[in-house]
């Protein structure tokens, strides 16, 4: 820490606003608690006298902050700050902290106790504390399962280091939240004017010579490589690198079911679909590159394949059971080690590269052909499944619309469908990095998600497709609140088949012969109650449109576009046929 000229009054929301300037966040993310009066103190004097500071966004919901967090996080990769209010706020973020967590997202959230009760001295901190905000051991001891690191600090002299810390920490691999518990005792004290030193992007790791020279040596002598990668086009220039190393050794790439970010161009004749299954038996080497759980069930071994695991840190510590069977790890940072395998491709055996790029286009054309039946199907009738026009649209038309109206609009997809998650990445077919992310850690964080992603990416249309069960989990209000209070307007897709679908499978899958199945009375399922999900954005001035006919739709996402562009955000609800 430097020493600077103590400030009069200067107090720990000072120490704070500061240690965050210094970290380089570019916001504060807060769902307002009353212990956060010492930070807005701090801020309405730097606004005054000029001083630099965080932008303060000023959210009514804690899953709103954290995933605006989150959708900001991905695009940007470095820490901002987010206040929540005291543990029970905490708690009510807590499934978007652990869906930060899962994203590989860094940020340093903080909440705040008493720890006096008022019977210390200084300001009275209010009976609330006392009497039903309290959590025993602190609200770090209840961040602990789902964040990076937790801690708390325990002075206002150490206060803006341990934020520095909290961010150094969370920024470095596997990037995550960090939290820390700021006692309103420590933010109502006096500083000392002592300031955080600024923070630094973390220092490249790397895989040796030689490390990387045997794992070349392996892709030579293989006949029927593969890469399997689930995050890749996550990390810093990772959609680039792995473009350029597919091609230099002519590999296939599959992105499982798993893969929740654009990692490599869908329309690349080396993609390879999101099917490990085919290659599990046929493949003698596989590249896992950012997979955290490639196999499903785990037990299920390739039967002659080697493994090699290329990530910067392989071994999730926050995943409870991880098996990847590898054979050779390679631990330096992901997009580094893919470049330098890609400048070691060469000396391939020109019958077995010739027989591998024939099966290659074989798989591209085939799936080239089953995508473009698929949507001529889904324009007519009747569904692509085959089955009879039940009313409304089938979602293979809708993601394949979608993907047409954006063409060259340089675009960023948003994901919350679980019925419909295939065919949205399948038919979207995006190609740019950072334009496609799936939500993770639990749905209903999807809208906030994208306002994130929005906030970092103002230039860009966002869309966020969402199924109408995940819809109905999402703080509709609050984040319609905070897409008209900051202007962030986005085109929200609603995949509406008025069920939860994944849960109706899921009971017919274990009991086909059940009493349900007899009777037709499916609990848990039905959302035909549910008003119409494109009334909730009237008040708020949004565009609005309720689409049950194929030949409604081009015409509704095009004027819904248009809004958006204008700066309104558009709802459109789209009955599906299933």
């Amino acid at each position: 820490m430097t020493d600077s000229k103590n400030k009069p009054g200067a107090d720990g929301g000072e120490a704070l606003v500061s240690a965050f300037n210094a970290v380089g966040a570019e916001y504060l993310f807060c769902s307002s608690g009353s212990e956060w009066a010492p930070v807005w103190e701090s801020l309405a004097r730097r606004h005054r006298d000029g001083e630099p500071a965080p932008e303060y966004l000023d959210l009514t919901h804690e899953t709103v902050a954290v995933g605006m967090a989150t959708g900001y996080g991905l695009v940007r990769r470095r820490p901002q700050g987010v206040l929540l209010h005291a543990a029970p706020g905490l708690l009510q973020g807590s499934m978007a902290v652990h869906g930060a967590l899962l994203a590989g997202v860094p940020m340093v959230v903080a909440s705040s106790e008493s720890t006096t009760y008022g019977d210390g001295p200084g300001p009275d901190p209010g009976g609330q504390w006392y009497r039903n905000l309290s959590i025993v051991g602190g609200p770090h001891q209840v961040a602990q399962p789902f964040t990076k690191w937790s801690n708390e600090a325990a002075s206002v002299h150490t206060l803006p280091t341990m934020i520095t810390r909290s961010a150094e920490l969370a920024w470095r691999a596997p990037a995550g939240p960090a939290y820390l518990n700021v006692p309103l005792e420590i933010l109502l004290e006096e500083w000392d004017g002592r300031e955080a030193k600024p923070v630094v992007p973390p220092g490249s790791t790397h895989s040796s010579p030689e490390e990387v020279d045997p794992v070349a040596q392996m892709i030579r002598e293989a006949r029927n490589p593969v890469i399997v990668t689930e995050t890749a086009g996550r990390e810093e220039g990772g959609f680039e690198a792995l473009v350029a190393f597919a091609e230099a050794w002519h590999i296939p790439v599959v992105e499982p079911d798993s893969a929740v970010c654009g990692n490599f161009p869908r329309t690349h004749p080396l993609h390879a679909g999101n099917d490990i299954g085919p290659w599990m038996d046929e493949a003698d080497l596989i590249l896992l590159v950012n997979c955290r759980a490639p196999f499903y069930p785990p037990s299920r071994r390739p039967s002659k394949a080697k493994i090699v695991v290329i990530d910067q840190v392989p071994q999730r510590p926050h995943v409870a059971y991880q098996v990847l069977f590898a054979d050779v790890y390679l631990e330096g940072a992901v997009a580094n080690t893919l470049r330098q395998l890609a400048r070691r491709a060469g000396d391939l055996d020109p019958a077995g590269l010739a027989a591998r790029r024939a099966a290659q286009e074989e798989r591209h054309h085939a799936e080239e052909a089953a995508v473009t039946s698929a949507e001529a199907a889904a324009e007519g009738t009747g569904g692509a499944d085959g089955t009879e026009d039940r009313g409304g649209v089938d979602p293979v038309h809708v993601a394949a619309l979608l993907r047409r109206l954006l063409d060259g609009e340089d675009a960023i997809v948003v994901d919350e469908t679980i019925t419909h998650s295939r065919t949205v990445r399948r038919h979207l077919r995006t190609s740019a990095p950072d334009s496609y992310f799936y939500v993770q850690g639990g749905l209903g964080q999807g809208i906030a998600v994208a306002l994130g992603v929005k906030l970092a990416a103002r230039n860009r249309p966002v869309v966020l497709t969402v199924g109408d069960g995940a819809f109905a989990y999402n703080p509709v209000i609050p984040s319609y609140d905070a897409a008209t209070a900051y202007g962030l307007p986005l085109l929200i897709v609603v995949f509406n088949n008025r069920v939860y679908r994944s849960m109706n499978l899921n009971h017919r899958r274990f009991y086909p012969d059940g009493a349900a199945a007899g009777t037709g009375e499916w609990l848990g399922t039905d959302l035909h109650r549910l008003p119409r999900l494109a009334a909730f954005a009237e008040p708020f001035g949004m565009h609005t449109e309720t689409v049950d006919t194929t030949d409604a739709l081009a015409p509704a996402l095009e004027r819904a576009l248009k809004a958006v562009a204008q700066g309104t955000t558009a709802v459109v609800d789209v009955l599906v046929t299933r």
